[in-house]
């Protein structure tokens, strides 16, 4: 008898994910959780590789005990025809988990960075903008807004700690600013994410948090009830698994992306192979928050996307080059999809999450591949958490 789809796409990534689940101890994070250089420990005399440091929590809604199942989200268009049809928003009632990890890896110094603020923003869903039920009751109620992001410095850890300490803050507050002109949500969040980012890299400037030659990249998103806004500098890097499909949030901002290279080279600078592309030869990425010293061709530009939730997202990942160097997005997913539905059936006593197995496994597979850098993987699980079958 052929066996369940779900059993079979295990079978199809058991050569990625071949590695045991890690027997760890998370802790809860309580209301927020910030991850820098501080909480690793660096690589041991005899290359043996350490610092992990990981933690898995829960973010719940007054209803998130509550399990509801969802038709599919309406394209943009459809929206004002099928108001009736949906009675709340995609993500209303569902509880959010999460997991993370960080490792230096084989770097000699850890440089990256991460942050996960449960609730950074609580607004109405219809405010925020992009709702899927608007007129519906849970769109006028308040709800959280929560904050993911990683951050990957270069020259130095300064600008990756003071960007996961500062950065949710900065965009709070631009996206609170009283709104001229109602030229639309997404414009405001584009503009919020924009000046944010700016400011940020200015505070780097005027507050001497690090040395012109440091900076770091910035891949943040915002999830509120119906959307997934991803705001990205650098080539750190955000997907979206939804049902089988693993969809790229961001796109790496490389020197010899075509359009990078073409505004590099008309404001004069140069793109040079030295063990790959770099600005000049020293900066493997085209934008990033510092880097002063590389004005006017490293720019703190934020690439902006946004995505409409469904009942058929699995997880969202967020993670620094040290995993997507050796894992694909699609490895990603595979490897993602197979834990998060096997560990959702049944119960588990040791109460790790769903999420922060998958952020163990990726970083796991991602050291097993040798990758040289420093590791940080952030796994929101955006499916409801429902009754589950103790495992026997």
């Amino acid at each position: 008898m052929e066996p369940p789809p779900e059993e079979q796409e295990e079978q199809r990534v058991h050569r990625v994910n071949s590695l045991p689940e890690p027997d760890l101890i998370s802790t809860s994070s309580g209301v927020s959780s910030i991850l820098s250089w501080e909480d690793s420990r660096s690589t041991t005399s005899s290359g043996d590789i350490s610092g992990t440091s990981g933690s898995s929590g829960e973010i719940l809604t007054a209803e998130a005990t509550i399990p509801r199942f969802l038709d599919p989200v309406p394209a943009r268009d459809e929206l004002d025809a099928t108001v009736t049809a949906r009675e709340k928003c995609v993500g209303r009632n569902n509880g959010v988990t999460w997991g993370f990890t960080s490792v230096i890896g084989r770097r000699r110094e850890m440089e990256d960075a991460l942050s996960v603020i449960p609730a950074f923003m609580s607004h109405k869903c219809d405010h925020v903008g992009g709702c899927t039920a608007p007129g519906s009751k849970t769109a006028a109620e308040i709800s959280p807004i929560h904050f993911f992001g990683v951050y990957d410095g270069h020259g130095g850890s300064q600008v990756a700690k003071f960007c996961a300490e500062r950065m949710h803050g900065v965009i709070a507050e631009e996206w609170g600013r009283e709104v001229v002109d109602d030229s639309g949500w997404q414009r405001r969040w584009e503009a919020a994410f924009s000046t944010g980012f700016e400011r940020a890299d200015n505070e780097v400037h005027t507050t001497a948090v690090a040395p012109e030659m440091v900076g770091s990249t910035a891949v943040v998103a915002v999830l509120s009830g119906c959307q997934i806004i991803t705001s990205n500098c650098g080539d750190s890097r955000a997907v979206l698994c939804r049902g089988t499909d693993t969809i790229p949030l961001t796109v790496d901002q490389k020197p010899d992306r075509q359009d990078e290279l073409v505004r590099i080279e008309r404001d004069g600078g140069r793109v040079i192979n030295w063990n790959g592309a770099r600005v000049f030869g020293v900066l493997a990425m085209s934008r990033a928050i510092g880097d002063r010293y590389l004005r006017p061709w490293i720019i703190p530009v934020p690439e902006i996307t946004f995505m409409t939730r469904s009942s058929e997202d699995e997880c969202l990942i967020l993670a620094s080059d040290g995993l997507w160097d050796v894992v694909s997005n699609e490895e990603a997913g595979e490897v993602s999809r197979s834990i998060l539905r096997r560990r959702r059936r049944y119960s588990r006593a040791d109460g790790v999450s769903p999420a922060q197995v998958v952020a163990d496994n990726l970083t796991e597979i991602a050291l097993g591949r040798n990758s040289a850098d420093n590791i940080s993987v952030i796994v929101v699980d955006l499916k409801p958490a429902r009754k589950r079958q103790p495992r026997q």
